[in-house]
């Protein structure tokens, strides 16, 4: 029936594949649960605890494969018809979770589906406070919202595919570096009028990394969507749109040299209590024209 995929890396999944294993259990159905560790440096020695658990296996690997190798490995060992991508540092939300995702594949003929994402209400520490603002406002969707921009507002960190159309389509490998793996997977299902039915039976995303963290690794994921941009792979981001706007009317370089002088006073901003999205997304703009004039 279903096979859960769950790519770990520097993370204790033990809690979270308790908690599908305990719902699997429930509902009696066949399933599986597969790990792979991706060549992380702790908690290691934790999850091993997961080959205790019935039905599940965890694997490690010396070194680290990229965000989307590990998927891509995770569905070949997969041995259900259905694949259930979810990350490691996310909890369900509804102890029903699994039977909400049981009662879909029965009723809906959709090949794929999206159950959401949120973060708790509480603030975390005032050096998250980037990572957490971003996810409230920009990845948590109601179901209304999601509906209308399926391929725009999915995210793989919950996403339910028949393994069949998962075969046809898979992680793009073309790139190893960090970002832009769900946009790429999410446009070649878009390309091949693949329906994402929008459900709601969320996760909550639990690791906040440091507001740091979190903008160094935002400057990595738009390294590669440089990379992309230039190169042969097909992607469209708002990113990508507003810089062709911006280098069709030849304001890049200008943008560049304005984004060197104003940085630091942007990350003071993104590194404080109160950081701004729309000077978040001026960060991103301005750094991407920054890297294509580098």
């Amino acid at each position: 029936m279903i096979s859960i995929l769950i790519p770990i890396y520097n993370y204790n999944a033990v809690p979270l594949v308790k908690e599908l294993y305990k719902q699997c259990a429930e509902q009696s159905l066949k399933f599986e649960i597969i790990c792979i560790d991706d060549g992380s440096s702790i908690y290691q020695h934790e999850n091993k605890a997961i080959l205790t658990i019935e039905n599940c296996s965890f694997h490690i690997l010396e070194q680290n494969s990229g965000r989307s190798s590990i998927r891509n490995l995770l569905a070949k060992k997969a041995s259900q018809e259905w694949l259930l991508f979810l990350d490691c540092d996310v909890f369900p939300k509804n102890q029903l979770f699994i039977k909400y995702y049981i009662d879909h594949i029965k009723q809906s003929k959709s090949q794929a589906a999206y159950g959401g994402l949120l973060y708790h209400n509480n603030k975390p520490k005032d050096d998250q406070l980037l990572r957490w603002v971003y996810g409230r406002k920009r990845e948590v969707k109601s179901r209304s919202v999601r509906v209308q921009h399926p391929y725009q507002t999915s995210l793989v960190s919950n996403f339910l595919v028949q393994k069949q159309v998962f075969s046809s389509v898979q992680f793009n490998e073309s790139s190893t570096s960090y970002g832009y793996e769900d946009t790429l997977f999410l446009q070649s299902l878009q390309r091949k009028k693949i329906f994402i039915d929008q459900i709601e039976n969320p996760v909550f995303h639990l690791n906040i990394e440091t507001s740091i963290v979190f903008l160094k690794k935002t400057k990595e994921a738009l390294s590669t969507l440089l990379s992309l941009h230039q190169g042969n792979t097909k992607i469209e981001t708002k990113v990508t749109k507003t810089f062709n706007t911006l280098d069709s009317l030849k304001f890049v370089t200008i943008i560049a040299k304005i984004f060197t002088k104003l940085s630091p006073i942007l990350e003071s901003n993104l590194h404080s209590k109160k950081p701004s999205m729309f000077l978040f997304d001026l960060y991103k703009i301005g750094y991407f024209c920054y890297l294509n004039k580098k």
